[in-house]
């Protein structure tokens, strides 16, 4: 048993390799007894118990504890691996398709105002002064539209106020300007 024993590792022993333990040792009795001439057969050997010898069974105690702590820690590892690498390709995926679907919005926006940008061209080709003046116009609609207006008559006459009459009365907050600021337009004539 002492020289089975002495060949192996001391882990396999006291846990899962016992049968291969225990048949080694029969093989090895059986060709002793034999070798002398005995006419003794041995039919098997059970391990009743097996301990670490005494001078080292707190230190094999703590190898026991540490690797149970490895096996544990692996295993919590690989859960949050599980959990979190499918995780984070869901998000790799969900930011590529709204890359792919803010890239074709671009991609017809810039399209769209091509395509505008050539119908205007061509209807400038046609009639240039109307196509300018009317581009001028709807510059100023877009500028103006959000301002105050007051309009001055050409003779010098007086102001008139442009409606909406009720948000030139209305009060300015601290500081004095309009919210959209003031817009004079001298003779109404661009």
């Amino acid at each position: 048993m002492r020289e089975v024993v002495g060949r192996n590792q001391i882990e396999p022993i006291l846990t899962e390799n016992r049968e291969v333990i225990q048949e080694e040792v029969r093989t090895l009795m059986q060709q002793v007894l034999d070798s002398y001439g005995a006419g003794v057969t041995v039919t098997r050997v059970q391990m009743q118990k097996a301990d670490p010898p005494a001078q080292v069974i707190d230190a094999y105690r703590d190898v026991q504890a540490a690797r149970t702590d490895q096996d544990r820690m692996r295993n919590e590892a690989e859960a949050y691996a599980n959990r979190v690498v499918p995780e984070a390709r869901g998000a790799a995926a969900r930011i590529l398709q709204e890359a792919e679907g803010y890239k074709q919005q671009v991609i017809a926006e810039a399209d769209g105002e091509a395509q505008r940008f050539v119908a205007i061209y061509e209807q400038y080709r046609s009639a240039p002064a109307v196509t300018r003046r009317r581009i001028y116009l709807e510059t100023m609609q877009q500028i103006f539209s959000n301002m105050d207006k007051i309009i001055i008559d050409n003779d010098g006459a007086g102001v008139v106020p442009y409606l909406p009459l009720p948000a030139l009365n209305a009060p300015r907050p601290a500081g004095g300007a309009a919210p959209g600021g003031n817009v004079s337009i001298n003779g109404g004539q661009p």
